[in-house]
């Protein structure tokens, strides 16, 4: 079951006197983050009024925060999207939908055991796996990657070694 709402970013900070905030994304990009009429703090919705990528972040004016002092109250939570109506490109997924799935060696056809963690550096991401009493560090790039399919619960890799720690 996909959760509807998934966590996409921070309030790290205010920005401005104006009730401005700076938002810390956690997604793909900033400005996939101001593609969103709305966010969610608290389990409610929070109309953007206005919001622009700055140095990697995203600067934010929130529907009924008017000042610095309001904005300063936001500091520190979590901004979440809803994921309805939001189309990614093919091959793509958000990473909450893939922390469980099962990977599977391509070449064997064997579980290597769960997908646990997501790292992201600026080259790429890296998948963190651990089963059978090992970890596998596996970088999610074409290479590697050979199939993924959510609705059935599976990654399907290809090891080289030096994967397993």
């Amino acid at each position: 079951m996909k959760n509807q709402f998934l966590e996409a970013g921070q309030i790290a900070n205010t920005h401005g006197i104006q009730g401005e905030v700076k938002i810390v994304p956690w997604c793909d990009s900033p400005e996939f983050l101001c593609s969103f009429a709305a966010l969610y703090i608290d389990q409610k919705p929070v109309k953007i009024r206005s919001a622009r990528v700055h140095k990697g972040n995203v600067l934010a004016f929130l529907e009924g925060v008017e000042d610095v002092n309001a904005a300063m109250r936001l500091k520190g939570k979590t901004v979440w999207i809803d994921r309805t109506g939001v189309e990614l490109p093919d091959g793509r997924h958000f990473i909450a939908d893939l922390i469980g799935l099962t990977v599977i060696d391509d070449a064997t056809g064997e579980s290597l055991g769960t997908l646990d963690d997501v790292l992201t550096s600026p080259a790429h991401e890296v998948y963190v796996v651990h089963g059978g009493g090992k970890e596998y560090l596996i970088p999610a790039v074409d290479a590697f990657l050979r199939g993924t399919n959510v609705e059935e619960g599976w990654i399907r890799v290809h090891l080289i070694e030096g994967m397993d720690g």
